[in-house]
């Protein structure tokens, strides 16, 4: 036990309070910009990305990876905030958490093994081009300073850190909003705050009940939104996991993660915070700059409350102009670039996918509905090419028919295994030779047991060969005609 802690917590403890500060201070500007994107109150994203990252590190199942108010979330959300307000964003909050725990209980994390590699891509190039798309309303019918804004502080997010030592040192996203905050200060240039858009923390948050009526209607509004907002959130949980994993070349626990990006969820609601889940940019800042344990994640949480209660009166003079520049580096770097580098390369049924997985999440702002999608094509061009793949060679021999079946024999496949059979040949005997294939279900059996019957109606002989174990065992179990 306590090795177990020690392992957890304090093997790698000023890597992780280092990489811990540096993800609390990139924390900031995308929490603020994330609860732009949704439609709330600055403070709510950062309350969230605070209690997220905190509860995370002690119920999560994976160690260095961060969880705060997300882009993919916050998209989902907009709506919601914007016909039933913020105290019903709350409530989806707390009922997304419970969704997940349940998830967690079921061990629905399982699931993630029928999501492709396409699929996977398709989200992560939605996602992006959904933040970007939420730039726009701030870069329409604005002061014309906010455009070479923009730019400057792409180009510092870019170039700082090229600088030797101290570009790596300071998260350049940071660098930019002071850069940019400082220009307009001493330059009064007069565009758009983040103190516009609504109230920053200045205290420490509380528990307290949302204020709405506890009653079907209520349940009715939110539980559409929470369960594409559990979906969301534990398909993007379990994908920054798994690259975490690769990166840092350790197993994770998936089903806790579930559940604890559940409790996270339900504190977050009582908190005051919008629903949040893993973040694939800052858990890999998280790792790369030394983080392996959870003290990383809890050093994150602490320290972004810190600097948000007490720089609270700096954050309301940061230019929108900023955090669009930090939004459009986030959407830059979330697009899957390799996607378009390797399309003419990747099978066309790839790419179909890909493309209808972006094309139903950009269109809907759906995350969970192009994902479902995308998990549906892939199932359907997996089943049509093991189908045609399903071919037989036959040949007669002293009055005996060989059919030599090779492929897998299915659901989709079984009536193309049907018309393989030539049931009006004069012949003694049929051979059917399944040494190269393998019957994967109770179609595929009914498909064999009609094949069977009908020869015998013929008056012809059957024997089936060369089954291996499991289609033994399946004919045995649910054949009537074909078993051996």
């Amino acid at each position: 036990m306590l090795s177990n802690i020690q392992q957890q917590w304090f093997s790698n403890v000023r890597a992780d309070i280092l990489a811990g500060i540096v993800v609390g201070l990139a924390l900031i500007p995308e929490a603020i910009a994330f609860s732009i994107i949704a439609g709330v109150d600055p403070q709510v994203g950062l309350y969230a990305s605070f209690s997220m990252a905190v509860v995370i590190a002690f119920m999560g199942g994976r160690p260095a990876m961060i969880s705060a108010a997300t882009a993919a979330m916050a998209l989902l959300m907009v709506t919601l905030v914007k016909e039933h307000g913020l105290q019903y964003l709350f409530a989806a909050t707390i009922l997304t958490g419970i969704l997940q725990i349940i998830a967690g209980q079921l061990k629905l994390a399982k699931l993630m093994r029928f999501v492709s590699k396409s699929v996977v891509i398709g989200f992560v190039n939605a996602l992006a081009i959904l933040i970007f798309m939420a730039q726009l309303p701030q870069l329409i019918d604005v002061p014309w300073a906010v455009y070479p804004l923009v730019t400057l502080g792409l180009a510092i997010i870019y170039l700082f850190p090229l600088i030797p030592k101290l570009g790596q040192l300071i998260p350049s996203p940071l660098v930019c909003i002071i850069v940019v905050t400082a220009i307009c200060l001493m330059f009064g240039v007069n565009i758009g705050t983040v103190g516009d858009l609504g109230d920053l923390p200045t205290s420490l948050p509380h528990f307290f009940m949302p204020d709405i009526p506890l009653d079907l209607e209520t349940l009715q509004i939110i539980f559409p939104y929470a369960i594409a907002l559990a979906a969301v959130g534990l398909l993007e949980s379990m994908m920054t996991a798994t690259i975490v994993d690769e990166m840092t070349d350790t197993a994770s626990d998936k089903h806790r993660e579930c559940k604890g990006q559940g409790v996270a969820n339900i504190v977050t609601g009582f908190m005051g915070g919008m629903a949040g889940c893993a973040m694939i940019g800052q858990s890999i800042i998280n790792v790369t700059s030394g983080a392996r344990t959870r003290l990383s994640t809890l050093v994150a949480g602490l320290w972004l409350l810190i600097l948000v209660i007490f720089i609270s009166d700096w954050l309301r003079v940061i230019p929108m102009a900023a955090l669009v520049a930090v939004m459009i580096m986030v959407s830059i770097s979330t697009f899957n670039w390799d996607s378009i580098r390797s399309f003419h390369q990747n099978p066309k049924s790839s790419n179909i996918v890909m493309l209808a997985t972006v094309a139903v999440v950009v269109a809907t702002h759906n995350l969970a509905l192009g994902v479902l999608l995308g998990v549906v094509l892939s199932a359907l061009f997996l089943a049509n090419k093991l189908e045609n793949d399903v071919h037989v060679e036959t040949h007669l021999h002293q009055g005996v028919r060989h059919y030599d079946i090779r492929g897998q024999i299915f659901f989709s496949s079984s009536e193309r295994f049907y018309h393989f059979f030539n049931f009006q040949e004069s012949v003694k005997l049929v051979v059917i030779d399944l040494t190269h294939s393998h019957i994967w279900d109770v179609t595929s059996v009914a498909m064999l047991d009609s094949v069977v019957h009908k020869f015998k109606n013929h008056g012809i002989d059957v024997r089936v060969q060369g089954l291996n174990q499991a289609s033994s065992i399946m004919i045995d179990k649910y054949g009537k005609h074909a078993k051996i």
